[in-house]
């Protein structure tokens, strides 16, 4: 089959690689209909190489239909259409039956000291491959794998993947009072759900990125967007009585804008060889942390700051003093999908399309192009705000 595949730093190709095969009886195989480019692609496309392998395959957002079916399977069959979580959990152990499936003490990985299993993330998380393929092995697959309709087109089911969900824990996580503002942190996809979510719950939205396509793609959803400006902060007290928003979603991560001294290190980093950076990434990686800084200094005191933007350094400096003056209360962690999905069905398959799942993709190629897209997505070319892979 074809798959898209880590080369190196900043180079990622589609190549040739073996098929997947059932190998536990609770698997299944599905052919690949939709996969798309996460921000957290991004991540390991840019900085995290140290931790992947020449010929990786990437991707965790992928939807599709069953073609085989292990023998220990009793909820999937041949033909059915599936959303696939990044997660792989078990669905049985305490943290599981908490819904904190991304702690999942059954897929998770002891020997690096992290959570669950995810798909296309990286040694820290497996190394599983990833779909952003032409098929996929899908593991312990009565837990695994959605089953949802055949009528709505693939964009309605897709992002229950991942950024829905993440964007809805992130809201869940930000613990606004009713009526309540919301400020967010960047209009990538999971930043465009996250605001969509805070109004479609009743709430005031105010979000902040620098990118003209995505603000006006967040105002068609009634969202109050601004640019980044050097008053940015006063202005955004100024919108709510001097205080700053009740809560703050980060969905911006390690990657932030503002931080060029800390996005050289990352850079030069990711360009050693594995046996020097993987210690110095583990125990002093920094993350760029503009976006998170700022959003502390944001908040309104006693209010959350909640972080669906992907964080990995190991030394990051915090500002301490101002989080304990202010009794910020701080929400974070990979999303634990499975938890959120039946919340969300619903709103994907409502005809009114209340969170606007069909307004979000801007690119959607072959996964011939993946490549090219990556480049696209990263440098926000072309109004690039979500890509959409058909393998």
């Amino acid at each position: 089959m074809r798959a898209l595949t880590w080369q190196a730093t900043g180079k990622v190709s589609v190549e040739a690689v073996p098929d997947p095969r059932i190998e536990e009886p609770t698997d299944v195989i599905i052919r690949v209909t939709s996969t798309a480019i996460c921000g957290s692609d991004l991540h390991l496309y840019n900085v995290l190489g140290p931790f992947l392998a020449k010929g990786d395959i990437l991707g965790h957002e992928p939807m599709g239909v069953v073609v085989e079916v292990g023998s220990g399977v009793a909820t999937l069959a041949v033909g059915d259409r599936v959303v696939v979580p990044f997660v792989i959990a078990c669905g049985d152990c305490h943290m599981c039956r908490i819904g904190l499936t991304t702690q999942c003490e059954t897929t998770q990985n002891r020997d690096t000291g992290t959570g669950a299993d995810l798909y296309g993330y990286t040694e820290l998380y497996g190394s599983v491959p990833g779909g952003q393929a032409e098929y996929l092995r899908v593991r312990r697959a009565d837990v695994n794998a959605m089953k949802v309709g055949q009528e709505l087109p693939d964009e309605r089911y897709l992002f229950l993947s991942d950024i829905l969900p993440t964007a809805w824990q992130g809201v869940q996580y930000a613990d606004l009072p009713d009526g309540g503002t919301l400020g967010v942190l960047g209009l990538g996809p999971v930043g465009q759900f996250v605001a969509r979510i805070g109004r479609h719950l009743g709430h005031r939205v105010l979000a902040v990125d620098p990118v003209p396509e995505r603000r006006a793609m967040a105002e068609r959803h009634g969202i109050e967007t601004f640019d980044l400006e050097d008053d940015l902060l006063d202005r955004l007290r100024d919108e709510t009585a001097g205080r700053g928003p009740d809560s703050v979603v980060d969905a911006v991560g390690m990657e932030a804008h503002g931080n060029p001294g800390i996005e050289f290190v990352q850079k030069a980093v990711g360009i050693l060889p594995d046996g020097v950076a993987k210690p110095m990434m583990q125990k002093a990686g920094v993350d760029r942390l503009a976006a998170l800084h700022f959003g502390i200094d944001l908040v309104r005191r006693g209010g959350t700051l909640s972080l669906s933007g992907v964080y990995a350094g190991a030394a990051d400096p915090m500002p301490f003093i101002t989080m304990f003056d202010k009794q910020i209360a701080l929400r974070m962690g990979q999303c634990n999908v499975h938890r959120w999905r039946d919340d969300l069905l619903p709103l994907v398959e409502d005809s009114a399309d209340p969170l606007g799942v069909e307004d979000l993709v801007t690119h959607r190629v072959p996964l011939d192009r993946a490549p090219e897209m990556y480049e696209t997505f990263k440098k926000k070319d072309d109004g690039c705000i979500k890509v959409v892979l058909e393998p």
